[in-house]
């Protein structure tokens, strides 16, 4: 069942409901009968993440979680657009469309988050309740699972439209805990991360036990690395020390990206030629390393519209028609010699011109332009990226050895020596574990999250096209985007 939902406005909707629809009281007392039928609904809840479309403009860029990884890699400049030919993000780029509260740019994300929202207040409320006491291990792993989604809409709302991280009384965000509730008026930040630390601490200890089917389920240790998000952006000390014992019980379960898996080996010159070992490529939900995924099939109805098309080279769309994506050339530059990710960008592949990551993203098939229907898949989360979390709060706490031990153990999977950290200590060991970050997660919407955090300043490379050699701090208004006019407009209760 796929969920339809939106921002804060009921006239937002796409479809009128059907006036066959039953109650929430009738649903609930049904599902008690039978816990199966909530099966749709989370079901659904999970596909608005990859569906085209579900950010209400129809454009390309529109396909949920991962058209918003894009958004955040653009935003945080590692990233480059290298053409222009269709248009796609040049007003993201440019810096124009954050600026403007009426741009799609703005209103997209904001429409994809609350209604993921809404869809999991409606499992919420079908199930008793924000409150509800529940003892059935089907329906608690329900509850959890919204719970989690929940958290998760309203933590990525907080770093595109806000710039505070959750001790603060500035008002961010409508923050809806009902199928119902609607014209809510903007919590603080402080309030909108509580609720999330809440609803994903409830996810955790709804979940345990639960055993899930496939990867685009949230489990347990998906709500910890959610979690370990949360608080890695809020940044207390007792944030930090919850950050380190999060991932360290995510890593027990999950383990690294191996280096063959990290980077294609082609023959052929040029990066062309026959990848030769099977497991490479960030196409396989499969990969051990992945905690949460989706195993993308014909079934799936993704073509152009998707972040294959905008990004791989070998499906056929706009990054093969003409608006490749490169690496910042500053950034792809500061990677050591012998560091394996320097292979997944290739110079000018088939003539495209700059650092396209055709070693690390691509469809197996690497035929140009030849995927038409996406079956290769999506990550939304991996074990690395818990590694790194739990360095930098190691880092964050004056802990230089065991953040130095957490690094070693990522890096010495990508280059050939990597005793330098060794002597690393203070900011220059804080420096390396943010730029490890940005080198793991390219093309992965991560980096964005940690220029946040980190209250970074970012200098765009030689190779953007526009604003090159320009610097930006992680709070210039640039970076973060307005309310979208259209909710102003409609909710009267907004600025109550």
């Amino acid at each position: 069942m796929a969920v339809v939902a939106s921002g804060c406005k009921k006239s937002f909707l796409d479809v009128p409901p059907p006036t066959n629809v039953i109650s929430t009281q009738e649903e609930a007392a049904a599902i008690k009968q039978d816990p199966t039928l909530l099966a749709g609904r989370i079901s659904g809840l999970y596909a608005t993440m990859y569906a085209a479309g579900t950010g209400g403009t129809g454009g390309a860029d529109d396909f949920g979680q991962k058209g918003y990884d894009i958004y955040s890699d653009f935003l945080c400049s590692d990233m480059v657009l290298g053409g222009t030919t269709y248009g796609w993000y040049l007003n993201l780029i440019k810096y124009v469309d954050s600026q403007n509260n009426a741009s799609n740019s703005v209103y997209a994300p904001w429409r994809y988050y609350y209604r993921v929202i809404l869809g999991a207040n409606t499992v919420i409320d079908v199930l008793g309740g924000n409150n509800a006491v529940l003892t059935d291990p089907k329906l608690l792993a329900y509850m959890g699972q919204a719970k989690a989604m929940r958290a998760y809409a309203y933590f990525y709302l907080a770093q595109f439209y806000a710039k505070g991280y959750g001790t603060g009384s500035e008002r961010i965000l409508p923050m809806n805990l009902s199928a119902s509730d609607v014209n809510k008026p903007t919590s603080t930040s402080a309030a909108v991360y509580t609720q999330i630390i809440k609803d994903l601490t409830d996810a955790i200890a709804n979940l345990n036990g639960f055993t899930r089917t496939d990867k685009s389920a949230i489990n347990v240790d998906v709500a910890k690395g959610l979690l370990a998000y949360v608080y890695a952006a809020r940044g207390t000390a007792s944030d930090l020390a919850q950050v380190i014992t999060l991932t360290d019980a995510v890593l027990a379960d999950f383990p690294l990206t191996t280096k063959s898996a990290t980077c294609a080996i082609t023959t052929g010159s040029n990066g062309a030629g026959t990848v030769t070992n099977s497991d490479a490529g960030f196409n396989n939900v499969a990969t051990p390393s992945w905690m949460w995924g989706i195993d993308l099939t014909i079934q799936s109805n993704l073509n152009l519209n998707s972040w294959w098309g905008q990004i791989d080279l070998f499906t056929y769309s706009y990054a093969w028609a003409g608006d490749p994506k490169f690496i910042d050339l500053g950034l792809y530059n500061s990677m050591r010699s012998d560091d394996v990710r320097k292979g997944q960008f290739v110079n000018n592949y088939q003539g495209y011109g700059g650092l396209v990551p055709v070693n690390k993203f691509f469809d197996p098939g690497r035929a140009l332009g030849g995927q038409h229907q996406i079956t290769t898949d999506y990550v939304y989360m991996r074990a690395d990226e818990m590694l790194l979390l739990g360095a930098e709060a190691r880092s964050r706490t004056g802990d230089d050895a065991g953040a130095r031990t957490q690094l070693k153990k990522l890096v010495s999977l990508r280059v050939a020596d990597a005793s330098y950290i060794d002597a690393l200590s203070g900011t220059a060991l804080a420096d390396e574990i943010y730029l490890q970050t940005r080198l793991e997660f390219w093309g992965e919407g991560k980096s964005y999250l940690a220029m946040k955090r980190l209250k970074r300043t970012i200098t765009r490379g030689a190779n953007h096209l526009f604003l090159a050699g320009q610097s930006l701090t992680y709070d210039d208004p640039r970076l973060t985007f307005p309310i979208p006019s259209v909710e102003i407009l409609n909710n009267p209760n907004l600025n109550n």
